[in-house]
């Protein structure tokens, strides 16, 4: 098993919940923690145990990206107007390689930021090789000729495991997808309960 599976399944564990609803995830058959102390009994969690929670729980969704990207993300969605909480899940989810995993071009986040990276991902018919890069309303995402017919991709998009959200218009055919709208909170297909509203008040400590 890769580092990237075992910490993926890590985090799920870790976090005793499912994270990405996905079949093979070892919380449908053990809910506890990695480690011998795993099982331990866990007692009544404070204001901060649940912040910090929330916050490995939604860093860790996508792809488990670095506490410094994640900062700076809280941080601008501190400095866009409305509801900081919307603002955050609205910028994660304008990250390419979050646009590629919704799109169903790759069956995980963790193969979406290495698929971007790799070049398989065209921009407005450009190619983007960056996985944090923005997308904005109306462009246009496309898995590059030469990877249509990857067994990766393939796989992806016939699994019935998901669909993909309606803030994106997805062509399966022509493997695109268009960035439609920002989506609010309740639009985002979370397979658990997500709390970015604790995520701001650990960073707001």
């Amino acid at each position: 098993m890769s580092k990237r599976h075992s910490a993926k399944y890590k985090i799920d564990r870790r976090m005793g919940e499912n994270l990405w609803g996905r079949g093979k995830s070892p919380v449908n058959k053990r809910e506890y923690g990695p480690g011998q102390h795993g099982q331990r009994r866990k007692g009544k969690v404070s204001d901060f145990g649940a912040q910090l929670k929330a916050k490995q729980k939604l860093k860790g969704y996508y792809a488990n990206i670095s506490e410094k990207q994640f900062k700076r993300t809280y941080t601008e969605a501190m400095r866009l107007k409305g509801d900081s909480s919307e603002n955050l899940i609205g910028l994660l989810e304008r990250r390419l390689d979050a646009v590629v995993y919704r799109a169903k071009f790759v069956p995980t986040p963790f193969a979406a930021r290495q698929f971007v990276n790799h070049g398989h991902i065209l921009v407005n018919g450009r190619r983007v090789n960056v996985a944090s890069y923005r997308v904005k309303i109306g462009d246009v995402v496309e898995v590059k000729e030469a990877s249509k017919q990857l067994a990766i991709v393939l796989e992806a998009t016939q699994s019935s495991e998901r669909d993909t959200p309606d803030y994106l218009e997805v062509d399966h055919h022509k493997m695109t997808a268009k960035f439609a709208r920002i989506p609010a909170l309740t639009d985002v297909p979370y397979p658990v309960h997500m709390e970015p509203n604790l995520v701001v008040e650990f960073y707001s400590r």
